[in-house]
This record gives C-alpha cells, structure tokens and sequence, in this order.
C-alpha cells in the first residue's frame, strides 16, 4: 500500500464510486508515505477543566494499535493537541506506522525527530490534558469528513490523504496497481521524447 500515491487512491477511488479522500488535513512529519490499517479513536474535547487528566488516555489509544498499524484519531477538529511528542516516540517504539489526527498536534520538532509519520488538520500548543476525554477506540468515526471504520486501510503522503473500506480493499488496491502500471508507462514515454497528448492518447490514460 504505500508504493502506491495517494493520487493514485484517489483515482481509484474515483473509478470505484467511493468517496474516501480526507479533507483539511496536512502532513507534518516522516517519511514520504503512509499506509496501514486503522486504529480509530473517537475524542470529545472541551475548555480547560472539563476533563480529569485521566481521561486523556494516550497509554489506551497506543495499547489498541499492533504494529503497521495506523492511529486514526477524530477530535472534531479542535485546535487542542491530540498528540505530541512523547506520544510520538512511544508510538515509534511500538511500530506503529503513524497516525492521522482530525485535531491538533505539538511539538512538531519532536515528532519529527522521531521518524513518526503524522498528519493532522493543525499544530497547536495547547495540552490535550484536562480538555480531551477518550471515549471510543475502535468504533465508527469521522476524519476529514469521510467515515472511517476499524480495520478500514488509509494511506497518506505531502500530497493528502485517503480511507479505503476494508470489504473493497482488495479491488481498489488492483485498480490503484493498474493506474500506477500506466502512470510508470506514461513516465517513461515522456522519457523518451514523445508528446504528452500522443501518450494520454495511446494509453487511454489522464
């Protein structure tokens, strides 16, 4: 899976009908891609003092994850921090391959030094801890407005990110094959000196 572009999930996804590109999401930290399958965690965030620290249970969210797995992680949205840099060498550690966070995150230097592949929709400072409560691990959420389901794979990279249902995997993974065997074709033909209309023309392709 993460040979593959996520341009090349999209359009996939695309040929399928399947809505799954994520939105309002950025890539902060790692390496060039991102894929496995997900580890969703559902937070309800509030003001200062709305939670106990305990709530905030960042041991649970990374105990839930085996390794290759990806951390998928809906907080609304909320410029609050769902996860930072101890979370992210945790994580590394456990070999989880990364997380994608519909909140905030900090300590990008950290993260980064980590080798963590993260995605989130913003970088904030401000702790998670007495704002953020944990209340589902592997249930039904929604991150970058597409629904996302345990078990669900998601790949990311500079460009975006994308949800692919796990029951239709194994079809879009050929399809997604496909467009990359023609995308390669298309590359080296325009290697070779041929006009770019001739190529989309004689492959089918763009």
């Amino acid at each position: 899976m993460q040979s593959l572009s996520t341009s090349t999930w999209s359009d996939a996804l695309d040929r399928l009908g399947i809505d799954g590109v994520l939105r309002g999401l950025t890539w902060r930290s790692g390496a060039p891609r991102l894929g496995g399958r997900a580890v969703t965690i559902r937070e309800e965030v509030g003001l200062r003092g709305a939670q106990p620290p305990a709530a905030f249970d960042v041991g649970a969210i990374l105990n839930a994850a085996a390794e290759g797995d990806v951390l998928v992680i809906d907080a609304g949205g909320a410029e609050v921090s769902s996860f930072g840099g101890l979370a992210a060498r945790a994580a590394r550690a456990r070999r989880i391959a990364g997380a994608l966070v519909d909140g905030a995150c900090r300590d990008v230097d950290e993260i980064r030094a980590a080798g963590f592949c993260l995605c989130s929709r913003h970088v904030a400072p401000t702790s998670g801890k007495h704002r953020i409560r944990v209340v589902g691990i592997n249930v039904s959420i929604t991150c970058g407005g597409v629904s996302v389901s345990p078990g669900d794979y998601v790949a990311a990279d500079e460009t975006g990110a994308v949800v692919v249902p796990g029951a239709r995997f194994a079809e879009a993974l050929a399809v997604a094959k496909e467009l990359d065997a023609r995308d390669r074709a298309f590359v080296e033909a325009l290697d070779e000196g041929r006009e770019f209309g001739a190529i989309a023309k004689a492959l089918g392709h763009i």
